[in-house]
This record gives C-alpha cells, structure tokens and sequence, in this order.
C-alpha cells in the first residue's frame, strides 16, 4: 500500500474540510492565498528538484510507498500534497488567529 499516497491525500481532505467546515476564513476565495501558493510552489520546486533528483538524490523515497509518479525534476507528486496542506494550514490558523474588528486586547479590558 502506498502510505505515503495515502498519508497526502488525507491531509489535504482533512486541510479543506477543516476549512469548509470549521475556520471558514475564506481563504480558498482569496487571490492573494492562490499567489502564495504559486510562489511556495515555484520554491518547492527548485528545492525538493534538488533534494530528490533521481541521479544524486539526497532524500529517498521507498518505491512502495508512493504511486511513483515523479514531476518535474523526479520530484514525487505527493510532496506536492504535503506542501498544500501544510502551508494552507498554516496560513489558515494565523488567518483564524488573529484580532478580528471589535475584538478588544487585554490592555484595553476594564
């Protein structure tokens, strides 16, 4: 069973319904988010292209444990996964984290 895979695709469905179902930030309608992700993307790619090319690979992957598809540079597709679901969790509870209109800080309660 490729776990990896598997491990990929769970986290992005639990990073989205997280979203859809609980933080609601509305983050999957914001440009600016699909921007970010385009640059967090376009730096994975130079940097996992380094870390897992095939000809001199720093970081192995077991064959079993990925579907073996590889893009580009012989990066395996599920880091690609791994990558969304940690950055779009991460923006998603500093979104969900921080003072709204109308909230009130501490120095300012009675």
């Amino acid at each position: 069973m490729p776990e990896y895979t598997v491990l990929t695709v769970a986290s992005i469905v639990l990073v989205v319904l997280l979203e859809l179902c609980v933080l609601r930030t509305g983050i999957f309608r914001s440009g600016v988010y699909w921007i970010s992700m385009g640059i967090v993307m376009g730096f994975q790619v130079l940097v996992d292209g380094w870390l897992t090319k095939l000809s001199d690979p720093i970081v192995l992957y077991e064959a079993s444990m990925t579907t073996g598809l590889r893009v580009p540079w012989d990066i395996p597709v599920e880091d690609f996964g791994f990558g969304f679901s940690m950055v779009t969790l991460t923006m998603m509870l500093w979104l969900r984290a921080r003072p709204r209109p109308g909230d009130r800080s501490p120095q300012e309660e009675p």
